[in-house]
């Protein structure tokens, strides 16, 4: 390769990205440049890898041409890098149909070819190329005529080796890898990324938890590599800016030493020799995936090692090694010494070669390639779909005619396919690919290394001893399931322990998180253990009602379908087989038994109703198989039903015993008078109770009050309590306690109780009827059911918003079908699962938006209050996006569909309202924990009083009989002890609830994440809604968050006088010349003039030439066609204005005037004049003769200090103009800010962005403190630098390039627009583009961590204060609780909870006015001297120089005098725009009023 030659590459950074569009622009425009062989532009590293000629282009020239298109190139580092080339020779080898000059353009002009010298006499062509852009087979398919010198070619590539080393442009970086728990984690990550072609070294440090990796930008860039980490299963970020390697002389030998890597390296490696020996090793100390690929790699590196196998669940390694160079006791310490170094080695056997081979010395000598045995490797291919003999047939028939295919064996019993295969003749995925391509669905099992490695058939290698077990073989090791299962049945926190609890036990079950108020559990399992139906069935022996979501994780691709019209096997297989043919079918499977068809499909290729018409052309029906979409399982209707009839059973029986148990009470107190008064004995008062009627005995003992009270207790006990006692049962047999069993208790003793009273009265044939308890289980049970059925009622109203989001989804749409002129075809009434991506789809007034999509025909206005909170209907127009569930008012619409089914926004929004409602606050963790010690501790306390008052009744009866309200001397002393004894045991049962407490967090949150939605806050979850209200330090970014994100121009100002030239003259010369430009500013000066003219077109542009860094120059014809057309809209409007004061007389004549206007417009021909226009920067005025004035330089630079763009416009060699265009705050930026720092929160602006820039915005938005010029990388850090102060951080972005900074906030609040939700990133996503939704949701969040902690204080008030009244602890003050009363108070704890957590559906987010009216007073522009601005990531604080007292009475008379100037408005200066509402707020404190939108 000659010297001479060379090509460098160089990396610039590039600022002011935004789409992949702009990626493509600098793409094409620099690709365009001489010099320029080729450039890659990445949108995530904000970065553009150019390699070019460096006799023809510098690095500086690049940087200054990207400049030129509108965006900011930084190089920072200067020196360039020499890029690696190759030498192609070519040799004629037929008879040359074109001539040389010709071939040698041809060459020249492709791209990656640097030079050409063609020799006629030799008949040869030497092409020097850039391997990374061109290759030399590429090279021979351009020239069909030349072919490859390969001889000459192998003679130059040693040459080319030394120099390539040092020619090689290495760069390194850092990225901070989270997740690594140990030192297989790191193997891995080096394993996996060493491999990837372009990364040239990589160390992993666990201690550090970062990677440091060399690689070559021009073959892949540092986003792959973060993705390729990402996939292992690690989340990584770059750390810093990627810098290039300046390589020494140790650097470059080192890189000569080191092997050189190919894709082949692996089938070299298993190449073995004629010797090689086998050994299997036992190894102990495994645990994953990462384990084995770590001692698999750590051998394989090993030169005498020519395969290895490693087997976790066998845990074994099957070691192939030449044993004249190794023995099996080095290899086993080998292993042992792998990393982590835990691996416990022992050699189970080994098997030494028995053919004849020659010996290791001379083995030696023998090249690899005369190793004639072609080398086999084994794959297992998991195989769905097979129903029969004749698939596995068919499958072995066709795979072993594939080339390279030795042996095939397919076991439908398994479901599996065995290949033995040449691995230099074809690959695992090629016969996976193979097999799919027949209709099966295949997967290459979970050991994707070869499981056996033979170099000779007559070795006696052993195969793993696993494979007699094949069905264990094929099971993954870690494969995780999820699954999502609908319970019900739950009541309180402690239901939702006992779920978790349990289900965490059974083996197979990686996790479960429950949701109380979703009624749903999502568990995360092996499938090879345990399936969905099975863990549904272990929900349902704990006493719960469990359903599998089918459908739960069903997104776009998978199709349930019922097919009618089946009789047999026959037309299964036709349903299949036809449907597997389709490109784009994946798997299908139907089941004739229930009709029932499952098909999974790339929705990219094919749909829902091509795959129902498919199945209809074959002659069966074939229809969607119905979903819920009711959200019927949130209104809690069901328990609510079932409550309702408990109670009015319960209540039934109630009445008829609370009236006797009045009568007893009140003739009771009668009695007490009597006595009282008549000083009675007591027999005589005994004879007088007997008397009465419901104490007259039926027979002996038995009272017909007692026998009433029993007859009514048992249908309560047995029939309205049995679901108690069932759920008591099922609680109790897993060793656990809810509140069931508390009920149960307390209702059974008192039943027991009274029942072997009674029975042993009338055993005695007692002449005093006993005093029994009833009257408490029915009363217990009216109450309690009551309670349920009212929080039940309570329940439904908390997921209302939830419920609400859900049934705004339609369930049907109208597709139409348009012929090429888009007139109108055809319309159908379909099934909204039935739309594809591409439908056009016909919206009526009042019609629903069936899914996402883009208006390609008509205009409307379109309420899109419930998605995004904006209450306003928003107009939609050809083009504008539209969102599913929002309702279309007043015009028909056609639209295209763009996102269904799953992907649609609200479909998101659903998904996310839901987990954020399964997800549990931290707070609410402490409530399960109490929750599960509640109830053994409420029945120790309930014995605890039992045992103590019936001590103290025998110690001191008079305490029990001065304190017993139902105290009567006609039963005995032991007895009266006993009842008051049970009867404060059973109230302390009957009082203690623990629901109240698992009710506390879980209602707040779904109210509170609830009400978010519907203003267009989601918050994910209870964890950021519990933090949201901790957060010290709001930090905001500014493009696109503080500000609009895209220039716009704010003033026009005209510096000739308008009679010599027009304002609108110059505004259509400006928009004409500007529209060929394709500079961000060029398209903002362009979209303004098209605004003022109020037009669409403009005149026509000639001679135009860009001059990057200066400016344009053109010439500007036929914009007198706008003129005219402006002057008729004026003219029209006085004669409206005319018409207005004189209207009957004047009417005609205005008309008639009109249109003699008109007429005579149209009748004289309009003569064209040509502009020379000039547009751009001083240097360009300057440089084209021009002379700019003091004042208009003034003017410039005022608004450059504003952080403004500042053009010259020049007509016919005349300085016209001066355009001041900036990318503009969002007008609600400094209330918002306001208002933050009245709530006591700090503000912070990180900006990459320059300080000059920076510091003006944050002056116009009121922060004072800016982190200005910190590159994306470099914002995560900041934030853990305010995180280390001791400070809760709030992130605020519009989530592209902030992603890493919101992960790591502990509040990441995404700002989206509609559709544009960045949900991956965030805690809190804002759907609409306000500011004011920040301040709402650290608002809300506050709000319901409030209602959260009165929630608490309600429940653990209740509590305490409750228990011991019931246990009698304030008897002295006259406090006694009967049990009735007890289960009345616990049945109004829950029922306040859920009530107090209902009060959140009655916030408000306030308003813009409201907000507008509390602060108008107070708010105000920030002077510069109050920013203190700190650059880059050091904390380096730029503040304004302090000023002496002298300058600041200079700069206040100044601004004074500018105060008064700024009334009297220049003529010649232009508002682009009358102040809107929000700038009338801060009118009175702008220094630039009149250069304010």
């Amino acid at each position: 390769m000659d010297p001479s030659m060379g090509v460098n590459s160089v990396t610039i950074s590039v600022e002011g990205m935004t789409c992949i569009s702009c990626v493509q622009t600098i793409e094409q425009q620099i690709g365009k440049v001489n010099g320029v062989h080729h450039i890659k532009v990445s949108l995530e590293e904000k970065s553009a890898t150019i390699i070019y000629d460096p006799k023809l282009q510098t690095p500086k020239t690049l940087r200054d041409a990207i400049d030129d298109m509108g965006f900011d190139a930084i190089l920072y580092n200067p020196n360039p890098v020499p890029v690696l080339t190759n030498t192609v020779f070519l040799t004629v080898t037929a008879p040359l149909a074109l001539p040389w000059d010709h071939i040698q353009s041809t060459l020249l002009k492709t791209k990656g070819v640097i030079d050409v010298k063609i020799s006629p006499q030799q008949r040869t062509a030497v092409v020097t190329i850039i391997p990374y852009i061109v290759s030399a087979s590429q090279i021979v398919e351009l020239v069909p005529d030349l072919s490859l010198d390969v001889g000459t070619q192998e003679k130059k590539s040693r040459a080319c080796e030394e120099h390539s080393v040092s020619q090689a442009g290495e760069v390194m970086m850092k990225m901070k890898v989270d997740g690594m728990t140990c030192h297989s984690c790191t193997s891995t990550i080096e394993g996996k990324i060493g491999k990837l072609q372009g990364v040239q070294r990589i160390k992993v440090s666990l201690d550090n938890q970062e990677a440091t990796v060399v690689y070559q930008p021009h073959l892949i860039t540092a986003e792959e590599i973060r993705k390729q980490i990402e996939a292992v299963g690690f989340s990584a970020f770059i750390k810093n800016k990627p810098k290039y390697l300046k390589l020494g002389t140790i650097d470059v030998e080192k890189l000569k030493n080191t092997p050189v890597k190919s894709p082949e390296g692996s089938q070299q490696r298993s190449l073995s020799y004629p010797s090689d020996s086998t050994a299997t090793f036992v190894v102990e100390g495994m645990h994953c995936k990462s384990c084995v690929s770590n001692i698999e790699s750590a051998l394989s590196t090993l030169q005498y090692v020519s395969s290895i196998v490693v087997s976790l669940e066998n845990r074994s390694a099957i070691v192939k090694y030449n044993a004249s160079l190794i023995t099996p006791e080095m290899l086993r310490k080998a292993i042992e010494a792998v990393s982590p170094g835990q691996y416990r080695v022992s050699i189970a056997n080994e098997v030494e070669s028995t053919s004849n081979s020659p010996s290791g010395s001379s083995l030696k000598k023998i090249p690899l390639n005369i190793v004639s045995q072609p080398l086999t490797q084994e794959t297992v291919i998991n195989i769905n779909g097979m129903t029969c003999n004749s698939c596995v047939q068919s499958i072995e028939g066709v795979i072993s005619k594939k080339p390279g295919v030795k042996s095939i064996h397919v076991s439908l019993a398994n479901s599996t396919g065995t290949v033995e295969y040449d691995p230099l003749l074809t690959s695992p995925e090629t016969l996976r690919e193979a097999i799919e391509d027949m209709g099966f669905d295949a997967v290459l099992s979970d050991m994707n290394e070869p499981l056996v490695v033979i170099a000779q058939p007559s070795l006696e290698i052993p195969l793993l001893p696993l494979t007699n077990e094949p069905g264990r073989m094929m099971s993954p090791v870690h494969n995780k399931e999820e699954c999502y299962i609908q319970v019900s049945g739950m009541t309180c926190a402690s239901c939702v322990a006992n779920i978790e609890r349990n289900l965490r036990r059974e083996e197979g079950i990686y996790s479960v998180l429950v949701a109380l108020m979703a009624g749903k559990a999502e568990v995360r399992y092996n499938p090879a253990i345990i399936q969905p139906p099975l863990i549904a069935e272990f929900i349902r022996e704990l006493g719960f009602g469990a359903t599998v979501i089918e459908n739960a994780d069903e997104g776009d691709g998978v199709l349930e379908l019922v097919v009618r019209g089946m009789t047999c096997a026959s037309c299964v297989h036709k349903i299949e087989s036809t449907l597997t043919k389709h490109k784009g079918i994946f798997y299908c499977s139907v089941a004739l038994a229930t009709n029932k068809a499952h098909v999974k499909y790339d929705p990219e290729m094919i749909g829902p109703r091509d795959i129902i018409h498919i199945i209809e052309s074959l002659g069966f029906e074939a229809s969607l198989v119905k979903k819920d979409r009711s959200a019927s399982h949130l209104d809690h209707k069901r328990e609510i039903k079932q409550w309702r009839r408990s109670f009015l059973v319960s209540l039934f029986f109630c009445i008829p015993v609370m009236g006797l148990m009045i009568y007893m009470m009140v003739m009771d107190h009668h009695l007490a008078t009597l006595h009282h008064n008549k000083n009675m004995s007591n027999e005589e008062m005994i004879s007088i109770h007997s008397s009465m009627f419901l104490e007259h005995q039926i027979l002996p003992g038995l009272s017909i009050m007692n026998l009433l009270s029993f007859l009514l207790c048992v249908p309560v006990q047995f029939c309205g309590g049995w679901y108690f006692y069932i759920q008591a049962y099922k609680a109790l047999k897993h060793k656990t306690a809810n509140m069931d069993v508390l009920i149960v208790l307390a209702t059974t003793i008192a039943f027991a109780y009274s029942l072997v009273i009674l029975l042993v009265a009338m055993y005695e044939r007692a002449k005093v009827n006993p005093i029994t308890f009833f009257d408490t289980p029915p009363m217990l049970f009216v109450f309690i059911a009551l309670g349920r059925w009212l929080e039940h009622i309570a329940k439904g109203k908390t997921s209302e918003a939830l419920a609400k989001l859900i049934s705004l989804q339609a369930t049907e749409a109208t597709i139409v079908t348009l012929n090429s002129e888009n007139i109108l075809l055809s319309e159908e009434q379909v099934d909204v699962e039935l739309v594809q991506r591409g439908d056009v789809i016909k919206v009526v007034p009042g019609g629903k938006f069936p899914v996402d999509g883009r208006v390609i025909e008509g205009h409307s206005m379109v309420d899109e209050s419930l998605i995004t909170g904006e209450a306003m209907p928003v107009a939609k127009k050809p083009g504008s996006t539209v969102i599913a569930g929002s309702i279309n008012q007043n015009g028909s619409l056609l639209i295209r569909a763009t996102h269904v089914g799953a992907d649609t926004t609200l479909s998101q929004i659903v998904k996310l309202v839901e987990e954020a409602q399964t997800s549990k606050a931290p707070i609410q963790q402490f409530a399960d924990k109490l929750s599960g010690y509640f109830v053994p501790f409420i029945v120790f306390v309930s014995v605890g009083t039992l045992l103590v008052w019936i001590i103290i009744g025998f110690q001191n009866f008079e305490i029990v009989e001065a304190y017993f309200p139902g105290y009567s001397r006609s039963i005995s002393r032991t007895e009266t002890i006993i009842r008051f004894a049970f009867q404060a045991s059973i109230t302390v049962l009957c009082i203690a609830c623990p629901c109240s407490l698992g009710l506390a967090t879980p209602t707040a949150v779904m109210v509170g994440t609830g009400v978010g939605a519907q203003n267009g806050i989601l918050i994910k979850g209870g964890e950021p809604l519990e933090m949201a209200h901790k957060v010290k330090v709001v930090v905001f970014d500014k493009t696109g968050t503080i500000t609009h994100g895209t220039p716009v121009v704010n003033q026009v100002k005209i510096i000739v006088e308008s009679n010599r030239i027009s304002r609108n003259k110059i505004l259509a010369i400006v928009g004409t010349a500007e529209s060929n430009s394709e500079h961000p500013l060029g398209t903002a000066i362009t979209k303004y003039c098209k605004q003022a003219l109020d037009t669409e077109t403009l005149g026509t542009c000639t001679d135009f030439q860009v001059v990057p860094g200066c400016g344009i120059s053109c010439k500007v014809t036929n914009i007198e066609g706008l003129l005219h057309k402006n002057n008729w809209k004026t003219e029209e409007n006085n004669i409206k204005n005319a018409s207005l004061v004189q209207i009957e007389a004047i009417s005609e004549q205005s008309a008639t005037s009109s249109s003699m206007i008109i007429d005579t417009h149209l009748s004289n021909p309009v003569t064209t004049q040509l502009y020379k226009v000039l547009i751009g920067n001083r240097e360009w005025m300057i440089r084209n003769g021009l002379v700019i004035s003091n004042d208009v330089d003034d003017s410039m630079i005022e608004h450059e200090r504003k952080g403004r763009t500042a053009v010259l416009v020049a007509i016919d060699d005349e300085l016209c103009g001066l355009i001041a265009i900036a990318d503009t705050v969002k007008p609600e930026a400094e209330l918002a800010v306001h208002i933050l720092k009245s709530m006591g929160l700090e503000v912070v602006l990180m900006t990459g962005d320059n300080s000059k820039t920076a510091r003006s915005i944050a002056s116009q938005v009121g922060i004072t403190k800016v982190f200005a010029e910190v590159l994306p990388s470099h914002k995560v850090a900041k934030v853990k630098q305010l995180q280390e102060e001791g400070k809760r951080v709030a992130m605020v972005g519009d989530g592209i390039n902030d992603s890493p900074a919101l992960a790591m906030a502990n509040v990441g609040i995404a700002i989206g627009t509609g559709t544009d939700v960045a949900i991956e990133a965030a805690d809190v996503v804002l759907i609409r583009n306000d500011l004011l939704d920040v301040v709402a949701s650290i608002h809300l969040s506050r709000k319901t961590v409030k209602r959260i902690r009165i929630n608490f204080v309600f429940a653990l008030i209740y509590n305490l204060v409750g228990i011991p009244i019931a246990a009698g602890a304030f008897l002295p003050i006259g406090l006694v609780l009967q049990p009735w009363m007890g289960s009345a108070a616990m049945a109004a704890s829950s029922v306040s909870v859920v009530l107090s957590s209902l009060f959140l559906k009655l916030y408000r987010k306030p308003s813009y006015e409201n907000y507008e009216l509390r602060v108008r007073s107070q708010i105000g522009q920030k002077s510069p001297s109050e920013i203190s601005v700190h650059v880059g990531i050091d904390d380096t604080s730029r503040n304004s120089p302090r000023l002496g007292l002298l300058n600041q009475i200079v700069n206040y008379s100044r601004a004074s005098i500018n105060s008064l100037l700024s009334d009297k408005r220049s003529l010649n200066s232009v508002v682009t725009s009358e102040p809107d509402k929000h700038s009338l707020l801060v009118g009175d404190f702008r220094e630039d009023d009149d250069t304010n939108l």
